[in-house]
């Protein structure tokens, strides 16, 4: 068994008996107890100071088996009781439990993490996660995963995007969904555009894994449509951004990269029973003009979080300052995962004395990624930027033009861009105005402050 098919059976159990699904701690208790580690090792991994505590919540799972499998189940005999339960009668089906391994890929020992490949037998398909990343936490997005298991398990959406800025949670949330859902597909591929190659490359390679490649090459593409039809099948494509053009408005195809558009279109159009998943800082320019309630295809924009609960096992003191902590980085997971470190490794954890500083703090972190994203905008959407940062009010999109050098279809692609890219926010008032996000205008200063310092020539 692995830790997914672990994962599933206590779930399903679990939820059978509470009507609730497994937590995030619950998840990480699980895990750990399936690799024999002792509750002292669970509670520092998850960051309690405690073991007691992570021991009432394995009692507490341990109460459940119980009653769900009609035996008694205690930590010495976790592993080995789920471990024969799957394979009984009463069980059979209820997770992925035979496993083979795609003849191509290196095969993974059965307690390794869950982003390792895993590929089932089920249904003749497989699921290829290697790319996927490892989930130890999952905060506050309990909406965005049931709209997605909607979308993906009851009405079919062919194409789904899933966006927003570098951080925000796009691929945790789609690796949430696909753990909670292996056995809804037969076959599951995880790609990332930065590390996977051409799209030749990743049909050659699944229709490879499947056993299902042509023996005529200009058929490869016919074949994976064909696999489309006959199995269920879930694609994720991370990274998608990767495709686009530096220095263009949002969602402008590289010249290489315009294979993927008459793909992303075809797989809209032909009728067949399977997903694909783009994750991607932008939106693409094809799926801006097709009608949600004409095509089977779905958008989903995520925002920064704002529940504390991710802060709780960072080592932050200050409660009551962490809502305040959470607006000033616009509830990013990442950027919050940052400063966090920050603040423990300068401040003490003391969130109430960080705030104090009354600065917001760009890390290096942070200010690499921000670079890149500065980088790959158009020079009418830099211009509209660097404007936006010399006013501590919103402006209007009459204000932009009375001191830009640019012309209306300019100013609007360029606002329309900025905004496809979650680099600007708009305020609904008596004229909509437009302002640049904290984080992004603060990293904006500390730009232009750099170039004021260059040399003239």
């Amino acid at each position: 068994m692995t830790i997914t098919e672990v994962l599933q059976i206590v779930d399903r159990l679990v939820e059978k008996q509470t009507g609730e699904h497994l937590d995030d701690l619950e998840k990480a208790v699980v895990k750990g107890l399936w690799q024999g580690k002792s509750y002292s090792e669970i509670a520092d991994e998850c960051g309690y100071e405690s073991k007691n505590y992570i021991g009432d919540v394995s009692r507490k799972l341990y109460k459940i088996l119980s009653e769900q499998l009609d035996e008694d189940v205690k930590k010495s005999n976790f592993s080995w009781t789920l471990e024969r339960v799957t394979n009984s009668p009463q069980f059979v089906g209820l997770v992925n439990s035979k496993v083979n391994w795609c003849p191509n890929s290196p095969q993974s020992d059965t307690n390794q993490p869950i982003n390792k490949e895993e590929i089932t037998d089920n249904k003749k398909g497989y699921h290829d996660l290697t790319l996927a990343p490892k989930i130890t936490h999952f905060y506050d997005r309990e909406t965005e995963l049931q709209t997605l298991s909607h979308w993906l398990t009851n009405q079919n959406s062919h194409l789904v995007s899933v966006l927003g800025l570098s951080g925000i949670g796009k691929t945790t949330l789609v690796k949430q969904f696909v753990d909670l859902n292996l056995e809804q597909f037969d076959v599951i591929i995880w790609k990332s555009l930065k590390l996977s190659g051409s799209l030749d490359n990743i049909i050659t390679d699944t229709l490879t894994c499947l056993n299902a490649e042509s023996e005529q090459p200009e058929n490869k593409l016919t074949q994976f449509f064909n696999l489309l039809r006959q199995q269920k099948c879930l694609i994720i494509l991370d990274d998608v951004q990767e495709l686009f053009a530096h220095g263009q408005f949002a969602g402008q195809y590289k010249d290489e990269s315009k294979i993927y558009k008459s793909f992303f279109t075809k797989i809209i159009e032909i009728e067949h029973q399977s997903s694909l998943i783009l994750l991607s800082q932008q939106q693409c320019q094809a799926m801006l003009c097709l009608d949600e309630e004409l095509y089977p295809i779905k958008c989903l924009e995520l925002k920064g979080l704002n529940n504390t609960q991710i802060l709780k096992n960072w080592g932050l003191q200050d409660e009551e300052s962490w809502l305040e902590l959470m607006a000033l980085y616009e509830g990013n997971p990442a950027y919050l995962k940052d400063v966090a470190n920050l603040i423990r490794n300068i401040f003490g954890g003391k969130v109430a004395e960080f705030l104090r500083e009354d600065t917001l703090i760009i890390t290096e972190s942070m200010k690499y990624t921000l670079t890149e994203l500065f980088q790959q905008i158009s020079s009418i959407e830099q211009q509209i930027v660097l404007h936006l940062n010399e006013f501590d009010r919103p402006l209007s999109r009459e204000d932009l033009r009375q001191n830009l050098s640019l012309s209306s279809t300019d100013l609007m692609n360029g606002l329309q861009s900025l905004n496809q890219r979650y680099l600007l926010n708009r305020i609904e008032a008596d004229k909509i105005l437009f302002e640049l996000p904290l984080v992004f205008r603060e990293y904006v200063k500390d730009v232009c402050v750099m170039r004021s310092l260059q040399p003239q020539h």
